[in-house]
């Protein structure tokens, strides 16, 4: 069950990886034809190819960071503790 529910995380986070990626193509894409000032020309279909590798290191760091954060010294951190000196715990 646990199994399952990891594998079904770890494929919604790399779709929204892959359309956060793809997103960002068409926004630089989007701004240099702007200012190129393009007459509105239609040009092939762009392809980029993402590296799962890269997309599963981006996921292992996801992870990593939503680990740290649940832990006890995250919760901590949440709350804006601060020491007898005035700096964050």
């Amino acid at each position: 069950m646990i199994i399952t529910v990891e594998v079904k995380m770890t494929d919604e986070l790399r779709k929204e990886i892959n359309e956060i990626i793809e997103a960002d193509i068409q926004i630089a894409l989007n701004d240099y034809i702007e200012k190129e000032g393009s007459q509105g020309e239609k040009g092939d279909k762009l392809n980029a190819k993402v590296s799962q590798s890269e997309v599963d290191k981006i996921i292992k760091e996801y992870k990593r960071i939503k680990k740290e954060e649940k832990s006890n010294l995250g919760q901590v951190k949440k709350m804006g503790l601060v020491d007898k000196n005035g700096n964050p715990l």
